[in-house]
């Protein structure tokens, strides 16, 4: 069992880098796009770090599924 939530940085099996968050449960809650290197991968897990305490929660697809939007 992971003790705190963390990043995980790895590289895919096309050679691009990409990050996952992974809870305290072990559990895998966010991975993200491909990046073409190394460091903008890890800009990637600094933006979603400093970003993430003031983003709000928004239902978009909710919303369009109840008026009948198709996705």
């Amino acid at each position: 069992m992971v003790r705190h939530p963390r990043f995980e940085l790895f590289q895919d099996r096309r050679g691009a880098f990409r990050f996952r968050l992974t809870a305290r449960n072990g559990k895998i809650i966010a991975v993200s796009d491909a990046y073409s290197t190394h460091a903008a991968c890890r800009k990637g897990i600094e933006s979603v770090r400093q970003n993430a305490p003031e983003s709000s929660v928004e239902e978009a697809l909710i919303e369009m599924y109840l008026a009948g939007v198709s996705v």
